[in-house]
């Protein structure tokens, strides 16, 4: 079965409550078998819509990261980030 990546565009609106977010999905996506491969960091912005925190995770399979997202575990952090960010979420499998 292919791996996917869940990648996230975010822009903050607040700090302080997107911390949270950060602090409790973390753990959420790893319970899930995903693993951080890029956060924050360089970027160059060529087309689009221009949001400076991109979030990068590999998963096992699409099931695997789209499972995660539906959790209970990541939708306890999701009540965080709502209202603290504008986000674009989108998973994509690999051909691997």
């Amino acid at each position: 079965m292919p791996s996917a990546l869940w990648i996230a565009h975010v822009n903050v609106t607040n700090a302080e409550a997107y911390g949270k977010y950060a602090e409790l999905a973390g753990p959420a996506i790893a319970l899930h078998g995903g693993e951080f491969i890029a956060r924050g960091g360089r970027y160059v912005q060529l087309e689009g819509n221009d949001r400076p925190r991109n979030v990068v995770a590999r998963f096992p399979s699409v099931e695997a990261a789209e499972a995660c997202y539906h959790s209970a575990e990541y939708q306890a952090a999701l009540d965080f980030a709502r209202g603290a960010s504008e986000r674009d979420l989108v998973i994509v499998e690999l051909n691997d």
